[in-house]
């Protein structure tokens, strides 16, 4: 029922940009943290930027001054401005939210589908 739905990947050369989106669909009381997660072949998955409820962010050194992570309350979704891609930024892309699907229960993270993003020299 509930679902977090990522878009916006592809392919892009070197010092090029891509904006990642993620929407929360169904029945969501509460939203919590939101936040980006990475992958590569091989490597563990990333934290590349998280945002809080009150709009507070941080970033994976790797990144700063390069993405700018943002959400909107009001469309449940969590976006990510990726500017001088490089390859190293070449990875799976997902999507984080920590849910509370009614008032009684608890925050549970959910997870995006994943997102490629490739970036060629």
């Amino acid at each position: 029922q509930v679902q977090l739905v990522e878009s916006g990947g592809g392919l892009v050369q070197a010092g090029g940009s891509l904006r990642l989106s993620c929407a929360a669909s169904g029945v969501i009381f509460s939203i919590n943290a939101m936040g980006w997660y990475r992958q590569a072949p091989g490597k563990q998955r990333e934290l590349v930027a998280a945002v809080s409820s009150g709009g507070s962010t941080n970033y994976a050194d790797s990144v700063k001054g390069r993405f700018t992570i943002s959400r909107d309350n009001a469309k449940k979704s969590v976006y990510l401005q990726m500017n001088s891609l490089e390859p190293e930024d070449t990875a799976v892309y997902y999507c984080n939210a920590e849910l509370k699907l009614r008032s009684y229960s608890r925050y549970v993270g959910y997870w995006g589908q994943g997102t490629q993003v490739t970036v060629s020299s």
